[in-house]
């Protein structure tokens, strides 16, 4: 049995996208409960040169639209990173989710040896799709996931290995 490169990008994609939306609606819980501002869970930063919380989730959904698209074939669209409250965070996500949620499988066929060309840090990049899957974007985006649940628990919101792995069910 094959393991196709959508089977290995899409479902996990729409995983953590789902966890982070059920995490955000926590954080939002959370916020009100303890009279915090929301702005300042937003801006929360590990270290001074992390990325804020905010930042963290729109990374996320990056790797995630613009990896669907590349194995595809397809267009990455752009979004303005101009989210500053966690509805337009949780809007981000649904775009997200609603953009690779369009892609069948068959659009995948042939993704693993699809060449990808990026420009990372003024840095010419060049991978082969499974490469690309499984060496740069799979790391981030579960890195930037990662991050993201980290800035919320490090600020006593009480989240669990089960909240970042299993989206809630409907």
């Amino acid at each position: 049995m094959t393991l196709s490169m959508y089977q290995a990008s899409v479902p996990a994609f729409k995983q953590m996208l789902a966890c982070q939306t059920a995490i955000i609606d926590k954080a939002v819980a959370y916020a009100a409960a303890k009279k915090i501002e929301p702005a300042a869970l937003l801006n929360v930063r590990l270290f001074p040169d992390m990325f804020p919380f905010t930042r963290q989730i729109q990374i996320m959904c990056d790797f995630a639209k613009g990896a669907t698209a590349r194995l595809a074939g397809a267009e990455v669209p752009s979004y303005a990173d101009t989210e500053t409250t966690f509805d337009e965070l949780k809007q981000r996500i649904a775009k997200t989710d609603a953009f690779i949620s369009s892609f069948k499988p068959a659009q995948f066929d042939g993704a693993e040896t699809r060449e990808i060309k990026l420009k990372i840090g003024g840095q010419d990049m060049q991978f082969s799709g499974k490469d690309y899957l499984v060496s740069f974007v799979l790391p981030n985006l579960y890195f930037h996931a990662t991050t993201a649940y980290a800035i919320l628990r490090h600020s006593g919101l009480e989240l669990g290995k089960r909240d970042f792995m299993m989206p809630p069910t409907a």
